[in-house]
């Protein structure tokens, strides 16, 4: 079989890289806890961080740069909830970068953030390459992507720090095993740690709130 593997400009990764670490110090600075949220399309990453706003909102100020191609409809969403919100629209690219995020920052009142969400673009191969600043980095994937997902995207997973397989209380409708995803997550990258979420499922969502809890007692 022929295989043709296509490099990112390394120039064009190094100026990001330079901009993300600053983008870091800056954060780092101002004791922002910042979490890169990353997934495809319906993955349900807008749900997972308004059910962290829902329950952290009221002991933490909370922002979010909220990525998207052209529309603002997420954004909206988080504005309803009362967060300050930026919209960072990519045009043609399928990925934010360390420059947009940097943008994004400053119009944000960091000295009054205590966690600032970025949702990503959806997708799962764009945004592996490009770190924005963040302290941890989050893949969200669906059950109704397919079990065979996270085989077919395993840079996602090796660079994240936390994996979470969404919308398990679907799995017998779209014929998916959230077990099988975990599996193959934890032979991808061993460390990681693997949430199984639903909406529907109070206790799963608990598990998703402590685990950013966790980070910002730290």
């Amino acid at each position: 079989m022929l295989m043709h593997v296509v490099n990112v400009n390394k120039d064009v990764l190094k100026a990001n890289n330079e901009i993300a670490q600053s983008n870091r110090k800056l954060l780092i600075r101002n004791r922002v806890f910042t979490m890169n949220i990353m997934g495809a399309i319906g993955s349900g990453k807008t749900t997972l961080i308004e059910e962290a706003i829902n329950a952290l909102g009221d002991h933490y100020r909370i922002a979010v740069i909220a990525g998207d191609v052209v529309a603002e409809m997420d954004a909206s969403r988080f504005e309803r909830l009362g967060v300050r919100t930026v919209a960072a629209n990519t045009g043609r690219e399928c990925h934010l970068d360390a420059r947009l995020v940097e943008r994004s920052l400053a119009d944000l009142d960091l000295k009054n953030i205590d966690i600032l969400f970025i949702e990503n673009v959806g997708n799962l191969i764009c945004p592996v390459d490009y770190k924005l600043g963040e302290r941890v980095r989050v893949v969200i994937v669906s059950v109704s992507e397919g079990d065979d997902t996270v085989m077919k995207h395993p840079m996602i997973f090796k660079s994240s720090d936390l994996a979470i397989v969404n919308k398990v209380d679907i799995s017998e409708a779209v014929d998916a095993d959230p077990a099988k995803m975990k599996a193959d997550i934890k032979q991808l990258k061993p460390s990681i740690p693997v949430l199984l979420t639903s909406k529907n499922d109070r206790i799963s969502i608990d598990r998703w709130i402590e685990y950013i809890e966790s980070y910002i007692e730290e």
